[in-house]
């Protein structure tokens, strides 16, 4: 008898959709995307700056909040020029070719793009060879997701 409940066990467990990741890093704990920091804000002299839920937005199907009305429409406008690469999960770990979160305060912007890393140490590593890093990543992205 076990062994039949095993085997219909596993048989169920194959039969079961693998799940992918989703497109946008967002924690357990909410549906925001970059930690609820404005996208737009990294573009800017000041640098980042949280968002407020009074600007928000839904964009590859998580929320993204904005710090203020002319930010929100400027995002809404070309949201892939403002969205950190990767789903704002970590370049560095992207081009290693596993995820992991970006921390939205280890940051970087390189040719107009957006780059998020685990932290500190980690944007470190990435910035010594960050050219490598971005190839690497560009190749794992974003079939990396279906790990």
């Amino acid at each position: 008898m076990l062994k039949k409940i095993l085997i219909t066990l596993t048989l169920l467990s194959l039969s079961l959709p693998v799940l992918a990741k989703d497109a946008i890093y967002t924690s357990a704990f909410n549906n925001r995307a970059i930690s609820g920091y404005d996208a737009v804000s990294y573009f800017s002299d000041a640098g980042p700056v949280k968002g407020s839920k009074k600007f928000k937005t839904r964009y590859k199907d998580a929320e993204w909040r904005f710090a203020s009305q002319e930010n929100l429409d400027t995002f809404l406008q070309a949201p892939e020029k403002f969205a950190p690469q990767y789903g704002g999960y970590c370049a560095w770990a992207v081009s290693e070719g596993y995820t992991a979160k970006g921390d939205p305060l280890q940051w970087n912007i390189h040719n107009d793009k957006l780059y998020l890393n685990y932290n500190a140490d980690i944007k470190s590593k990435w910035e010594a060879d960050k050219l490598n890093h971005i190839d690497q990543a560009n190749n794992n992205w974003p079939t990396i997701l279906e790990k």
